[in-house]
């Protein structure tokens, strides 16, 4: 079989790094080698590649087959068209001057569309990372707003809060404010009560409080029928007086007659 150019892998996992190789197409693919001519690390955007431009160009001119991701890198560097070029100059085509101002013309206009291409790049990065900025901005002054907001509230409800224990403060103090005075006036009647009371006491004696009994049942029943008996008795020396009279006056008919005769 004929020489290739291909890939080694290298690299840890899920960050590749590939030797460009001229190897034997019998050998595997991580084995032995018979030129390394460059790099290739596809991880960074653009991709990595440092190419041995000359042996590249050699070896393809020796009838080494590039894998398909090779060709790829080959043409990209300009290899592909070098070669195309020189092949054009030995069938007598084109000149080797003619062939190298085609090959610079090209290889300038590569690298402006390469330099473009990076600059577009990295301007929709910035503009990615400004956009990523501003909203994670927004969400910030909008998260801001509301812990603001949030603060506000409760400061509100708390001056709401110590006004209404003011209010309701002042109520009470209103309320009890009439009970109070009556505390104290009473309070310093029955202290002046209290020191005057043993000076009394040292100039008269107590007197010993008549007890009034309440009238039972019984007495308020008897004292009608006093009145009744005292009623009787008035009519009986009434009566008893009438008869008297009577007595006297038969008496003194009597004697008034006994004198006539």
């Amino acid at each position: 079989m004929p020489t290739k150019i291909r890939l080694q892998r290298r690299g840890r996992k899920a960050a590749p790094y590939y030797h460009i190789v001229i190897a034997d197409g019998r050998a595997p693919r991580d084995g032995k080698f018979i030129e390394k001519i460059g790099t290739y690390n596809p991880v960074p955007d653009p991709a990595d590649i440092q190419l041995n431009f000359d042996r590249a160009l050699y070896w393809l001119q020796s009838g080494a087959q590039p894998t398909d991701t090779v060709r790829n890198i080959l043409s990209y560097k300009g290899v592909i068209y070098k070669n195309h070029l020189l092949k054009g100059v030995t069938k007598g085509a084109l000149t080797e001057e003619q062939a190298e101002a085609k090959f610079q013309a090209w290889l300038s206009e590569k690298e402006s569309k390469i330099e473009n291409r990076r600059k577009e790049k990295e301007l929709s990065r910035k503009d990615a990372r400004k956009k990523t900025m501003d909203a994670e901005k927004l969400v910030k002054e909008n998260r801001a707003k509301e812990i603001t907001a949030k603060r506000v509230a409760a400061v509100e409800e708390q001056v709401q809060a110590v006004k209404d224990a003011a209010a309701e403060a002042s109520d009470e103090t209103v309320e009890t404010e009439a009970p109070v005075e009556v505390d104290a006036t009473e309070e310093t009647t029955e202290a002046v009560a209290d020191e005057t009371a043993p000076e009394a006491s040292e100039e008269a004696p107590v007197e010993e409080e008549a007890v009034v009994e309440e009238p039972t049942e019984d007495n308020t029943e008897e004292e009608p029928k006093a009145e009744e008996q005292t009623e009787e008795t008035v009519e009986e020396e009434k009566a008893e007086e009438t008869v008297a009279e009577e007595k006297t006056e038969e008496e003194t008919t009597e004697g008034s007659e006994e004198e006539k005769k």
